[in-house]
């Protein structure tokens, strides 16, 4: 029984896959992925693009991959990147084999939308081949005819029908290193489905609310289909779908799984959203902090509160706190207890510093805590090696 026991989710039960070196599935932490929007045929632009997607926690790269061209550049985009891509085919299974012979490290396709057996014949064993994963894309959007025929509309049912469809074909080719997604840009929809499919099957599920719109709208809706999913313990990997720069997607990504203790990256600032109390600019110095907090990926959280009514009890919780109070003088808590005082000096600066400072403590524990467990596995080897 865990101390909060209302903040403990029960993720379902999935096999494990990987895409590339990223384990998704099992046990494996929700990994979270983008999808890249230059001209894949741009090498430069493209692995400048995902080199920035890396930066900001990516664990998934998706790329796009229309025509020939796009698919034989994975091999000198996938030589200047580190985390694992995966091949957009749409419809031309020549794509997915040549994308698997390029680099890729999973393919996202429909097997019931390549043509004939044959041809599916051809992908899954270019698959086997290269060592490649596979996703199964269905979308509200495109829907099969004869479904959309048999169900009237696009609806939970007939997208799960879709995707156990395209499920089979790869289970009859003897395939099963396969996650599903059923995405739709209706969050009712989309989550309908997902729970749908999550009762009738074992295989990891990629969540998503497609085409869910800008920055903020998207970030809202998104937020509001994948939190009720994750919440309830549905998904492996995770992409939110903006109409923004992909490294948003990503920072969404991660607030979202933060905001449900199931993924920790960088700082999580705790702000109030200021009133006539506030002792200084809460809303100007929070905007600023973020951006110059964005480098730390060390898991942390501060508390930035503009009073004392709130302030000294948000700062228990977290740790750093700094909370405003009377002539310009106002609080820092480390660790919860009531530290230092700072008076009329940079506020985000001093800040800064101080995450930074335990960042660097964190993360220099946590290099000597790996190097002695190296060391007693190295002289465990060599005990057993004398033995």
């Amino acid at each position: 029984m865990t101390v909060r026991p209302y903040r403990h989710i029960e993720r379902r039960k999935s096999r494990l896959i990987h895409v590339g070196k990223v384990p998704v599935g099992g046990d494996a932490p929700i990994s979270v992925q983008t999808m890249t929007n230059t001209p894949t045929t741009d090498v430069k632009a493209t692995v400048e693009q995902i080199r920035r997607i890396e930066e900001a926690g990516a664990d998934i790269v998706r790329v796009s991959c229309p025509d020939q061209e796009s698919a034989l550049a994975l091999k000198a985009i996938t030589r200047e990147i580190t985390i694992p891509v995966v091949a957009d085919i749409h419809f031309h299974y020549k794509r997915a084999i040549e994308a698997a012979q390029n680099g890729a490290a999973c393919l996202r396709i429909n097997p019931g939308n390549i043509g004939s057996a044959d041809r599916v014949r051809e992908v899954v064993q270019a698959a086997k081949d290269h060592g490649c994963s596979i996703r199964i894309g269905v979308n509200a959007g495109s829907l099969e005819k004869d479904l959309l025929e048999k169900y009237g509309e696009p609806c939970p049912e007939a997208m799960v029908e879709s995707a156990l469809d395209h499920a089979r074909i790869l289970e009859d080719h003897d395939f099963f290193d396969f996650k599903i997604s059923v995405k739709a840009s209706d969050v009712f929809l989309a989550v309908a489905a997902y729970q749908g499919l999550a009762e009738a099957c074992d295989y990891p599920l990629h969540i998503g609310v497609t085409e869910a719109g800008g920055l903020r709208s998207g970030t809202v809706k998104s937020s509001i289909g994948l939190g009720m999913l994750l919440w309830s313990g549905i998904g492996d990997t995770i992409r939110v779908s903006l109409s923004a720069d992909p490294v948003e997607e990503v920072r969404v990504a991660y607030e979202m799984l933060k905001s449900l203790n199931l993924r920790r990256r960088g700082v999580t600032v705790i702000s109030c959203p200021s009133c006539a109390r506030q002792q200084f600019n809460v809303i100007k110095t929070v905007e600023v902090l973020e951006e110059r907090l964005a480098h730390i990926t060390t898991p942390m959280t501060v508390s930035v509160i503009g009073c004392v009514v709130n302030g000294p009890g948000e700062a228990r919780e977290t740790d750093i706190g700094f909370t405003g109070g009377g002539g310009n003088t106002h609080q820092v808590y480390i660790a919860g207890q009531p530290d230092h005082r700072l008076k009329d000096e940079d506020i985000v600066g001093h800040l800064v510093g101080l995450v930074e400072r335990k960042a660097a403590l964190i993360e220099a524990a946590k290099a000597e805590e790996a190097r002695i467990e190296a060391a007693k596995a190295e002289t465990g080897a060599a005990v057993e090696a004398a033995e």
